[in-house]
């Protein structure tokens, strides 16, 4: 691949980013509706909270409308999931202690992660500073803490919040940084099935990757715009009224792959579709 087609395939993955949404953002502390069941921090993003910022607001009315406190600290900053993707540790390692000290002053029971990429990298907080006396002990326990939403949304148990029907026939991709590198797959399946109406529509090849996989888009289009086109053709096969999926990289790769395909399917993550059930609005 050329220089110039490498930069073209780049481009066009290159999300909207809106005067507005630089100036988006949740409330620092939401109280639980209801009765309180737990204390949750939430990392609001840097892709997510400048390209989908609808995405933290639906965590946000979700984790609250389930009797969660949810703590979205203002002085969190980048986890450092795209350094650790890139090889930068040192880069990474700044990155993770900062994030840790800063939900560690938030005073959370648990951190509440809506980016599959960088929950997986949260996750490894402890082998990342293993080696460094003064952070290893807090990045175990800091780690030990962090779930996806869809964790959180299953280990509260039953819905405290009612769940009003949506008519939709939903194609659930598993991003691999939530499959495969943390092994969740069944709590955004099971969320997705509480709410009535919903259908979740099985993909021929479901452990492939969509050719997101971190920084894999970026530096490698070709092959990675070749699996995209794959997944595309294979939800294309069971015409879906929505895709679903918990990675921003893996929207942003299949809203590219299925307007090459001629599809504009809507994207969501499961938590926005969630949030949508239960205040009883149409995506």
């Amino acid at each position: 691949m050329t220089f110039v087609a490498r930069v073209r395939a780049m481009l066009s993955l290159a999300p909207r980013v809106t005067w507005s949404s630089l100036f988006v953002s949740v409330p620092e502390r939401t109280p639980a509706a209801g009765r309180k069941r737990l204390t949750v921090g939430l990392l609001t993003g840097c892709v997510q909270r400048l390209v989908f910022p609808q995405v933290n607001a639906a965590t946000v009315r979700v984790l609250a409308a389930e009797g969660c406190d949810v703590i979205a600290p203002n002085g969190q900053g980048c986890c450092g999931a795209l350094a650790l993707h890139a090889g930068r540790l040192d880069e990474a390692r700044a990155f993770a202690r900062r994030t840790i000290a800063t939900f560690e002053r938030a005073g959370v029971e648990r951190v509440a992660v809506n980016a599959a990429g960088c929950g997986s990298s949260m996750k490894e907080y402890g082998q990342l500073l293993a080696d460094d006396p003064a952070w290893a002990a807090r990045a175990r326990a800091f780690s030990a803490r962090v779930r996806d939403v869809t964790e959180i949304v299953s280990e509260l148990g039953a819905p405290q919040a009612p769940r009003h029907p949506l008519a939709l026939r939903v194609a659930y991709h598993d991003a691999c940084h939530l499959a495969h590198a943390q092994g969740v797959r069944q709590p955004p399946r099971d969320l997705l099935r509480s709410i009535p109406g919903v259908e979740i529509l099985p993909l021929a090849e479901p452990d492939i990757c969509c050719g997101s996989a971190g920084i894999y888009n970026l530096v490698e289009p070709g092959p990675a715009r070749e699996l995209g086109d794959r997944k595309a053709a294979h939800i294309d096969a069971v015409k879906p009224d929505v895709i679903a999926t918990a990675n921003p990289g893996c929207m942003l790769q299949m809203s590219s792959a299925s307007a090459r395909l001629g599809r504009r399917w809507p994207i969501h993550h499961p938590i926005e579709i969630l949030d949508a059930s239960i205040r009883g609005v149409t995506l």
